[in-house]
């Protein structure tokens, strides 16, 4: 299901390529038995880039067979095409949020797969066991009724450190860390499931690429923007503590759900003891406001009140 929802030009960042790069990125490739130099062989191969752009193009799927694998993903080969298929886009790697998956038994299977990048230009070949779950077809159809703004529905298919990809029906689309939320997350964990279903805000596409940028944040408005007519500095609020670290500790204020560090200097009972002996995540605690960086999303706390 897809909405509309008007855009806020200046809130929208441009996509970031370092995202798909940590997800596309092409490693030493690992030998396996029988393959003493796989990289090297699979640069053998001719590749038939005419049809590699139509499968792309007309969003086809075709049968590759597997024939090794690096740190990243497992490389594919067929008659005149050869390429990538990431960890991030096996169909087994979803199934739980935390699969062990015996990357050696993928050696000589045939996979059904749908080009998600194709770049003669880098000689590579980037292919999807997830997408050619759809029906060809589907991303050409997704990609012509998208557009920036728009609030999407999709399935949450992998978390990974720097964000989730959600299944859009079609393609998939990626929030990155920094957009599941406007307060501090460590991993996206925190925020989502796999399996989730969800709604976010579409930041960004390319066609060409098969790239959409998603946001979870902006469906609510940002809670920095009015801190500074909230917050006073000396002001005294209520908060609770979300995260102990061993040089102090961050606290959300309770009335507008922004987090602020209380550097260690500034809890009277630490002197001389771990954090973890005075306090617990989840504790509720009086603060004082000692500074604020609306800007940069930055507040500094206090627990000395006097």
């Amino acid at each position: 299901m897809i909405e509309e929802k008007a855009k806020d030009a200046n809130s929208m960042p441009m996509m970031d390529d370092g995202w798909w790069e940590s997800v596309l990125a092409e490693e030493s490739y690992i030998t396996t038995p029988n393959k003493p130099d796989i990289k090297n062989e699979a640069k053998k191969i001719s590749v038939n880039w005419n049809q590699a752009k139509d499968l792309y193009q007309q969003d086809k799927i075709i049968q590759l067979k597997v024939t090794g694998y690096n740190r990243g993903g497992l490389l594919v080969e067929g008659e005149a095409i050869n390429g990538f298929v990431p960890f991030s886009h096996l169909i087994e790697l979803c199934k739980a949020e935390h699969a062990e998956i015996n990357f050696d038994s993928y050696i000589g299977k045939t996979l059904a797969l749908k080009i998600i990048e194709c770049t003669p230009q880098d000689d590579r070949i980037v292919f999807s066991e997830r997408a050619a779950q759809t029906e060809s077809g589907k991303r050409t159809e997704l990609f012509h009724s998208l557009c920036e703004g728009q609030v999407v529905r999709g399935t949450v298919t992998n978390l990974t450190d720097f964000g989730a990809f959600i299944d859009l029906g079609g393609a998939e689309g990626l929030i990155h860390i920094s957009e599941l939320s406007w307060g501090r997350v460590t991993h996206p964990s925190q925020i989502l499931k796999i399996g989730n279903t969800i709604e976010a805000q579409v930041l960004g596409l390319s066609a060409e690429r098969c790239r959409v940028a998603l946001s979870l944040k902006r469906l609510k408005s940002n809670p920095w923007l009015g801190a500074e007519q909230q917050l006073t500095i000396d002001s005294i609020h209520n908060a609770n503590i979300s995260c102990i670290l061993t040089y102090g500790a961050f606290a959300k204020l309770n009335e507008l759900e922004i987090e602020g560090l209380i550097h260690i200097s500034e809890i009277p009972q630490a002197e001389g003891k771990s954090l973890n002996e005075i306090l617990v995540e989840g504790q509720s605690v009086q603060v004082k406001i000692l500074n604020l960086d609306s800007k940069h999303h930055r507040l500094g706390l206090s627990m000395r009140l006097e």
